[in-house]
């Protein structure tokens, strides 16, 4: 029997459901091998605009169905509570919040309180407005980017044959780009200043696909990256220490329809 880790809260986020980057199979093995109190599913977990855009019988798979079984079992066993922030791809649920209905609460933002500190809670993308709205990606649009994605696929569908752990060759290769790392810089220091004005200790997001555990000026930033490109979340312990979790199990396309164990590591 496979035992679960234990976290009193989890954060994930930009998983997009819907699209056929989303790693679905790796987020819902991630679930199956944790239990946690409370989690935070904070923006992005289906793209509504993809599947507006192309069709939702065409795009909506079983194993995005079976995602959210996970949760509903996680519900049911564990007593989780469920946080769902709406992102951008899923702002259809605008039109639905604030709801509180039995163990979900659906929001547009909130505060999250723990062990005596203060975290904003958003996933985003209202700031893009105030940085640069992704200078980088505009650059390199919505082709090339789409192209990026399909070069990190074939790359870690060879990596698999060879019995090796995922590689987000995508997001390795923004990293070098200087108009990438000086977007995300720009980001992460707007929406610190910002949860300095909400009298916050901290701010949780997601949106930009990288993700963060660090300070600016005493403000505790985290970022719970994405399970497009990264396959990362954030966990908070006991104590409420955050670390990064990412991903690193070997999904083979067998296993997709029937999910084995999982491998995680952590990076503080």
């Amino acid at each position: 029997m496979h035992l679960r880790t234990y976290y009193p809260t989890v954060v994930l986020s930009d998983i997009h459901l819907g699209t056929q980057h989303s790693k679905t199979a790796e987020v819902t093995s991630f679930l199956k091998s944790i239990n946690c109190d409370r989690l935070i599913l904070n923006g992005d977990i289906i793209d509504g605009w993809h599947l507006q855009k192309s069709g939702s019988g065409k795009k909506w798979k079983s194993q995005h169905t079976d995602f959210f079984k996970v949760i509903m079992k996680m519900m049911e066993n564990f007593g989780t509570q469920v946080i769902y922030v709406r992102g951008n791809h899923d702002d259809f649920l605008d039109n639905l919040a604030p709801l509180d209905f039995y163990n979900i609460k659906i929001v547009k933002d909130c505060i999250y309180e723990s062990h005596g500190k203060r975290y904003y809670v958003t996933h985003g993308d209202i700031f893009d407005t105030v940085t640069t709205k992704m200078r980088w990606l505009a650059k390199l649009g919505d082709v090339g980017y789409t192209f990026l994605l399909w070069l990190n696929k074939v790359y870690n569908a060879r990596r698999i044959k060879q019995g090796k752990p995922y590689y987000s060759l995508s997001q390795s290769i923004k990293n070098k780009v200087k108009t990438a790392v000086s977007y995300i810089s720009d980001f992460e220091k707007e929406l610190v200043n910002f949860a300095r004005v909400k009298k916050c200790d901290g701010v949780i997001c997601g949106h930009i696909h990288h993700p963060a555990n660090t300070y600016y000026d005493g403000i505790h930033y985290l970022n719970s990256g994405d399970w497009v490109e990264t396959l990362s979340a954030l966990t908070e312990d006991e104590k409420g220490n955050w670390s990064i979790r990412y991903f690193d199990g070997v999904i083979t396309e067998e296993q997709t329809e029937k999910l084995g164990d999982t491998q995680i590591t952590i990076a503080s």
